[in-house]
């Protein structure tokens, strides 16, 4: 047996050695767009978006920034959103189309864009915007507008997508800090010629999209609103408006001091002039289907950790499956060798001599023979009774034969629970082998929201069939109930938590709120048709299915548990149990943080490892659950089934501690708004986390009892 699962392992290993292949393959996208020379180009505008903050805003609500003329560019009216797909809008875009004029092969040296008034309080909210880091995104041909670095050895070219919005530095006078905001934009636009009959026919392709920045002032402009010399070094733009100080005289009569910032509105404005440059540059060196490449070169460096990641996991994963492979070893010979066990499994549980303190019932003890009964059998019983005692300390499972598949506690609730957790499941195994073939990638903006909830909703047939199921066997009767409890119980909960942070980022003008449309439209999706889907899975587990079949039958009165040990009880034991998986996803887990709330401009890609780290994962929840439950069952406690889900789901506690160390050791996010996102999302985050591993336990738990007491046959 432990041979065949080491070959099983290797087998395994193997396979994920491969799948880590695959970890930088992409489909860039479904149909290659190509231009001719002459040919106008669209530039869309979404969002800006800081690593301080959780909030987000459109780039057309910003105070400072040239308003939509509704002109016509490349075919479109300028300032029309873009129809987006629900991951997009969950994600805080807002894409627009703009007036900038963009030709293919025409380059511009300098193109006046608008002069745009900001009053005292657009002004103070640009210098707040700056100061928070915020940056820009725009795009071209699906390409999101990228600032271009070059590694310190100066061997590899790598972009972040955006474009810093201003700048701060400080006065060599004054030493107090200025504000400066980019107001001139030059667009570097790679390309090269079409693959295919397109390039035949003077086709271009675009392979790369660079913006550079610059702060130019108005006093270094001429009379068409372009810079004197676009190339030169000149004073920035300084977002400043002088006070008024006779008006503030006249606020402070007494006072000899007057403030040197006016946020009052007495009409004063900053007139900001936008110009920008575009260059055409050929690029035979970048592949179509490789220009993302250029987001993801700078985590090529982060590989060798990635690899030790997954070494990491993989130690801890062998030495918990010599652990398990020793408790299924040890199981076996009990149920079939001579520890108190007959042949075929059938138990001959001897009598042993009574002793104080907590005594455990027998499956079956030979009834007394009185005066029938030889001298010599007495003195041998109770010659065995010391050797006897170590058995029942070993066996005890054994004893909880008429127990182990009594109905939980609250199991209304256990069943919908798992159904979601079923789910959730489904969802994650299929987001996962998407991406590691490629079609979920960022070229799809928004797909792997999008993906993620049509999965999650057309999964509701597996969820009810499963909760059902389960329900059926804990003996229910109300499935429709039971079907409500399964669509609205854990969905609902999400939804309400969504629904209630909602209306602090609503208060805060932020895109990243969701619109009132969007939000009907998931209640819509909710009730129309997950319930629906739920609610045929149900019928079917619940009416066209037998319940789980159990190899014992359940005494109707309920045998006393022994005294447990302070380990076995649920918190410390799915504390314990889950710190294992979480060393295990530890590693990983620092990359995908650092992307979702760390460094937003760069993309996480690199889903070959994570699908490894997270096999290994499951792998290691599993093998947990199976040795607690092992010790569980020994102590002779048969309270397993929502135990299995709490250790199963234990890792999920560290994980959210791990954010809470993340948050006060990398991020610089200020405000209570942004703070209360990212505890928020991250304890959501946790929880689905958690019911997911925690759905992963139960199975584990369920399969590896019956599996166990299968074995035996209890007179």
């Amino acid at each position: 047996m432990y041979i065949s699962l080491r070959i099983q392992f290797y087998r395994l290993f193997a396979l994920l050695s491969v799948t880590s292949w695959i970890n930088a393959f992409y489909i860039p996208g479904f149909s290659i767009k190509s231009y001719v020379d002459d040919e106008a180009i669209p530039l869309q505008v979404n969002k800006v978006y800081s690593d301080r903050s959780q909030l987000q805003y459109a780039y057309y609500d910003l105070p400072f920034v040239c308003p939509p003329t509704g002109k016509k560019h490349a075919g479109y009216a300028s300032g029309k959103s873009i129809s987006l797909n629900l991951g997009e809008v969950l994600r805080g875009d807002r894409i627009m189309t703009s007036d900038y004029d963009i030709v293919m092969g025409q380059d511009q040296e300098c193109q006046y864009l608008c002069s745009h008034k900001v009053d005292r309080q657009g002004v103070k909210r640009t210098r707040e915007l700056i100061e928070e880091g915020y940056v820009a995104e725009w795009i071209l041909d699906n390409l999101p507008g990228a600032t271009s670095f070059v590694t310190v050895d100066r061997t590899h070219k790598y972009y972040a997508a955006g474009f810093k919005i201003g700048y701060k530095d400080f006065s060599p006078v004054t030493g107090k800090q200025k504000y400066y905001i980019n107001n001139h934009i030059t667009l570097v636009i790679r390309h090269r010629p079409a693959p295919g009959r397109a390039g035949s026919h003077g086709g271009k392709v675009i392979v790369g999209f660079e913006i550079y920045t610059k702060s130019i002032e108005l006093a270094h402009r001429d009379s068409t609103g372009c810079p004197q010399d676009v190339h030169s070094e000149t004073e920035g733009m300084e977002m400043y408006i002088a006070p008024n100080n006779t008006r503030l005289a006249s606020q402070y009569p007494s006072s000899s001091y007057l403030p040197e910032e006016d946020d009052s509105d007495d009409g004063s404005t900053l007139m900001i002039p936008y110009s920008y440059s575009v260059y055409f540059r050929e690029d035979d060196g970048i592949e179509w289907s490789k220009r993302w490449d250029m987001y993801f070169n700078n985590q090529e460096e982060s590989n060798v950790v990635h690899w030790l990641a997954i070494i990491n996991s993989l130690v801890i994963c062998s030495l918990l499956t010599v652990i398990v492979v020793m408790v299924i070893n040890r199981t076996y010979r009990q149920v079939h060798g001579k520890d108190g066990s007959g042949d075929d499994g059938k138990l001959l549980l001897k009598r042993r001599k009574p002793t104080s303190g907590t005594k455990s019932p027998r499956l079956r003890e030979k009834a007394p023979a009185g005066l029938l009964q030889q001298e010599g059998e007495a003195e041998r019983d109770d010659d065995l009774s010391s050797d006897e005692e170590f058995v029942e300390d070993i066996t005890g499972w054994k004893l909880l034969h008429g127990d182990i598949f009594r109905a939980p506690p609250y199991a209304g609730y256990l069943a919908p629970l798992i159904g979601s957790g079923m789910q959730l499941v489904f969802m994650a195994t299929g987001l996962l082998i998407l991406s590691c073939f490629g079609i979920l990638n960022p070229s799809f903006r928004g797909g792997f929201v999008s993906v993620g909830m049509g999965l999650f909703v057309f999964a509701g047939v597996i969820s009810g069939y499963f909760s059902s199921r389960l329900y059926k066997t804990f003996g229910g009767v109300s499935w429709r109930k039971n079907t409500l409890m399964t669509a609205l119980l854990f969905p609902g909960l999400l939804f309400t938590t969504i629904f209630i942070l909602n209306l602090f980022v609503w208060a805060q003008a932020s895109s990243t709120a969701l619109p009132f449309g969007t939000l009907v439209g998931l209640i819509a999706l909710m009730l129309l048709i997950q319930l629906p889907l739920v609610y045929v899975g149900s019928w079917y587990g619940f009416h066209q299915s037998q319940p789980y079949e159990h190899p014992t039958k359940t005494n109707p009165i309920p045998r006393p548990m022994p005294e447990q040990a302070w380990y076995t009880h649920s918190i410390y034991a799915a504390l314990i149990a889950g710190f294992v998986p979480f060393a295990v996803v530890f590693i990983e887990l620092l990359f995908v943080f650092r992307s979702l709330w760390q460094d937003k401009s760069g993309y996480y890609y690199v889903f070959g490892f994570l699908s490894i780290v997270s096999l290994v994962g499951i792998l290691t929840v599993v093998e947990v659950t199976v040795v607690a439950t092992y010790i569980m069952l020994c102590q002779e406690n048969y309270n397993w089934w929502w135990q299995s889900v709490f250790i199963g789901g234990g890792s999920s506690f560290w994980i959210f501690c791990y954010c809470i160390v993340f948050y006060y050791t990398k991020l610089k996010i200020h405000g209570f708004v942004s703070g209360l996102l990212f505890f928020s999302y991250s304890l959501l985050a946790c929880s689905v986390y958690g019911l997911l591993t925690g759905t992963v336990g139960f199975l584990t738990a369920y399969a590896f009892v019956r599996r166990v007491y299968g074995a035996i046959k209890a007179d």
